[in-house]
């Protein structure tokens, strides 16, 4: 859909390219932000995940912003995610979105929730929800 592609994936670095397309811009053309989170928050889970036992934990995006710098038609954008701070409970990620001439895009600050796996038995989101009716 987005066609992001991942370029690197180390505990202390992930990097990954997408083009810009016609599905990738808002109404009058430009590069939708929301574009620009979904990249960052991408590279941010997945940075996680590298840092935990995902055997045993799961990664969830808590928070993001970003700071849309520089609009953009079309071309090549680059997003590079290191790891801000590593705790046992949150990550927090630092996010720079640039172009193919090296111009800032968009920067990003991901907390990524760590949490751990329900039983083998349970599916965390099958639990019972209260009855409205």
């Amino acid at each position: 859909m987005l066609d992001i592609r991942l370029v690197s994936a180390e505990k202390d670095k992930v990097v990954a390219t997408m083009p810009i397309g016609p599905h990738h811009r808002q109404q009058v053309g430009y590069l939708h932000g929301g574009v620009s989170v979904v990249l960052a928050e991408s590279l941010a889970s997945l940075g996680t995940v590298l840092n935990i036992d995902a055997n045993r934990q799961m990664a969830f995006g808590l928070e993001i912003n970003a700071n849309h710098l520089r609009p953009k038609r079309d071309g090549q954008l680059t997003g590079v995610a290191t790891p801000i701070h590593r705790g046992r409970t949150t990550h927090v990620w630092d996010i720079k979105i640039s172009d193919e001439d090296d111009k800032l895009i968009c920067v990003s600050r991901c907390t990524v929730a760590v949490v751990d796996r329900p039983p083998d038995n349970g599916n965390l989101f099958e639990q019972k929800l209260p009855s409205f009716g």
